[in-house]
């Protein structure tokens, strides 16, 4: 197998990695498989067909400045930081499912050439000890299939449990048992450090090496251009009904219901036995169609005086409510 080298240290998005492989796949015509490891800062990767506003805590990834990036192929929601690594391999075949338990196995046998007991799991996951240390997925692209992944050496917990599990704050520290609970750590089974292990992995699973020209990083960058369209990351979310109610001290029971497609609300109405003062059509529902359900872009586009139009109701109690916080 062959590992693909960058020209030089630069650290990229995570966006960047993605139209990589797909370069490497569509370009490069490679005698042999290729496989390469990368970092990222903080991350939140979406599968494929997943609804943004299902998996992600928005709020709190802009809060913590942890990116948010969809990819091509399918399975969940993972969240990756410079703690972990992630595993890109790229070979010519139609068979995506051979291809897949192969590159699991692989790296299962990899693991096991460290001494440490690995299994794979029947879906799509590597154990140790019946733990989750890595989740995996794939997708097929001009003759060639895919297989992408997380290792996990460390993370770091409480941002992945705040990021990938839309909760309130107070129940973070409960998932961060949970998940403590669900996963393994690499760094808990070998004395090796992360760089070491990168070390390992690649003299373990590659006997040739591929250096990337500058002409190469040009290419990956236009097309990574595809993977940071507002319609790639929300747009695969498909439309979906959503109502929620709350009473609301001072005002009473408010519900909304609305249809969100691609992030935006395409549709809203809000009920309840509240007071209404003021043109809530005019000054509420019409400035939020077609707006992304995110709590800054409502903050922005509703009046700072609710008041004035529901009595007793604050902006940030709807935003709270149209957002589910």
């Amino acid at each position: 197998m062959t590992y693909l080298t960058l020209p030089d240290t630069t650290e990229h998005r995570l966006s960047f990695y993605l139209a990589m492989e797909e370069h490497a796949a569509r370009t490069l015509r490679l005698a042999d498989d290729a496989f390469f490891m990368w970092q990222v800062a903080p991350t939140v990767i979406l599968g494929r067909n997943q609804v943004i506003e299902n998996e992600v805590n928005l709020d709190y990834c802009r809060r913590a400045g942890i990116g948010v990036y969809r990819r091509k192929s399918g399975g969940g929601c993972v969240y990756a930081d410079r703690s972990n690594v992630m595993f890109s391999y790229v070979t010519r075949s139609d068979q995506v499912t051979c291809t897949f338990n192969r590159y699991i196995q692989m790296v299962v046998d990899m693991l096991h050439g460290m001494g440490i007991d690995a299994s794979s799991s029947g879906r799509n996951d590597i154990l140790i000890g019946g733990r989750k240390v890595s989740g995996n997925a794939f997708y097929h692209t001009a003759g060639y299939s895919i297989v992408h992944g997380t290792m996990l050496y460390d993370t770091d917990m409480q941002n992945m449990v705040a990021a990938i599990t839309p909760s309130v704050d107070k129940l973070v520290a409960k998932g961060v048992q949970s998940v403590r609970q669900r996963i393994a750590l690499l760094k808990d089974y070998t004395d090796i450090t992360l760089d070491a292990f990168m070390r390992h992995v690649r003299h373990s699973l590659c006997e040739s090496e591929h250096l990337l020209t500058d002409d190469d990083v040009a290419a990956i960058a236009r097309l990574e251009k595809g993977y940071l369209t507002d319609d790639f990351i929300y747009g695969h979310s498909p439309a979906y009904s959503v109502t929620r109610r709350r009473h609301i001290d001072g005002v009473g029971e408010v519900e909304v219901r609305m249809t969100v497609k691609g992030g935006r609300i395409e549709s809203l109405n809000i009920l309840g036995d509240f007071f209404l003062v003021g043109d809530m059509d005019r000054h509420v529902i019409q400035p939020l169609l077609g707006a992304p359900l995110r709590q800054d872009t409502l903050a922005a586009l509703l009046p700072e005086g609710m008041d004035d139009i529901i009595r007793g109701l604050r902006t940030g109690d709807l935003i709270d409510l149209l957002t589910d916080h």
